[in-house]
């Protein structure tokens, strides 16, 4: 494939969308069996993601604020130097994935929920991972980019996906259930950002070079998209100058807890929705997907929210999930143990406690398969060793690995 100079080739793939309508699996069933045997290596205290650092160790974070160095035999070692992470409801030490440059620079990038005046907000740090006599720690912790203004709310977002070329990040950035941010372009909330590896505007994205007003409307998390709009405003102060217009990639969404990119170099997003409409959105530059104007689910108190068809100046998901999955963390499958699985995508279920299995007809995709894994699905990822590794949620949430039946 050949690249333009920022790399928007290789992170866009072909330049398709569908018009079909979206299919709705929410109705699916499990499987009756499982293709793979399940073993469990470790325990955590709320395990949020992993990311692994060669073929035989990974880090994993907990969300109270601790990161864990971790054999793939379930050996833990503490990692010292993590930041002060805000831990209450859904926030707290969230997101960590290796640089793409890992081996040289051992640098690794972590989100968290930051505490600070006015509120927390979500944080994307970027520092260098040392090891010694004396254990393991980051070092040189720096702070690349900041939500701000902070506040109220969950939903952060805080997921990272690397452009298949390695020179762009881009962070995932939840509406903090404000609802209405997803749509102000002044406001990073419900968005996905474009950055390059020093948490800077990245070239070459759909409004590079502006800058957005410094004086934004904040509300406090509203009871439904109809509160939201004429929730109590309070104006805050941004930094100058504010660079969301020249960070975004994609608005108009709710909280994004999946990010990756497929063979093609086309990014997907796999987005928890209301009650009801959890998404998965192939991701296009300039895109809005709707939020909170339009949705396939209601407000948690059965209040109406228009559907994507009524408003064809949004971005229809390429499926959805109504009765909800929850899905959380999102992978495709490159390995060698699981030969059929080449391509899939998998993604894991919070609510539903649901491993889910995503093919794909081009940019057509259809869910596969389900298998019910008996506990909250908190993350999902394609191992180096051709196995799929997966975090349950909550206290005493347990890293499985999940191999072939057919492997010794």
């Amino acid at each position: 494939m050949t690249l333009t100079a920022c790399g928007k080739a290789e992170e866009n793939g072909p330049a398709a969308s569908s018009a079909e309508a979206p299919v709705n699996y929410g109705n699916a069933k499990p499987a009756t069996s499982k293709p793979f045997r399940t073993e469990a290596i470790a325990t955590f205290d709320d395990p949020w993601a992993l990311t692994f650092i060669g073929n035989d160790r990974m880090l994993v974070t907990e969300k109270p604020g601790k990161l864990w160095l971790v054999t793939k035999a379930g050996a833990k070692t503490p990692v010292g130097g993590v930041p002060t992470v805000h831990h209450e409801g859904q926030g707290g030490l969230l997101f960590v994935i290796a640089s793409p440059t890992f081996a040289q620079d051992r640098q690794v990038y972590l989100t968290y929920a930051e505490p600070g005046e006015g509120g927390d907000g979500l944080a994307l740090a970027r520092a260098t991972l040392m090891e010694g006599a004396g254990g393991a720690s980051l070092a040189n912790l720096s702070v690349i980019w900041r939500q701000l203004p902070r506040g109220a709310g969950g939903q952060f977002g805080g997921y990272i996906a690397f452009s298949p070329n390695g020179q762009y990040l881009f962070l995932t950035v939840g509406e903090r259930q404000r609802f209405t941010p997803a749509q102000d372009p002044d406001q990073a909330l419900g968005k996905i950002l474009r950055l390059t590896l020093d948490g800077k505007p990245a070239p070459g994205n759909p409004a590079a070079g502006r800058t957005g007003a410094t004086s934004i409307g904040i509300i406090d998390p509203p009871e439904d998209t109809v509160a939201a709009a004429t929730a109590k405003v309070r104006q805050a102060t941004m930094p100058a100058p504010n660079l969301t217009p020249a960070e975004t990639w994609v608005s108009g969404l709710r909280n994004p807890y999946g990010l990756a990119f497929d063979d093609q170099g086309r990014l997907w997003e796999t987005e928890m929705g209301p009650k009801g409409g959890d998404e998965l959105n192939l991701i296009e530059p300039g895109a809005n997907y709707g939020w909170p104007l339009v949705s396939y689910g209601d407000n948690y108190n059965d209040k109406p929210i228009p559907r994507p068809d009524t408003k064809p100046q949004f971005r229809q998901p390429a499926l959805y999930w109504n009765p909800v999955i929850a899905p959380a963390g999102f992978t495709f499958y490159r390995g060698n143990m699981f030969p059929e699985w080449r391509g899939s995508a998998f993604v894991g279920g919070l609510g539903s406690n649901l491993l889910v299995q995503i093919t794909f007809d081009g940019i057509k995709p259809r869910e596969a398969a389900r298998w019910d894994m008996g506990a909250r699905i908190r993350f999902v990822m394609a191992g180096p060793d051709g196995a799929l590794w997966v975090l349950e949620d909550g206290d005493g949430g347990r890293l499985l690995r999940l191999s072939s039946r057919r492997s010794a």
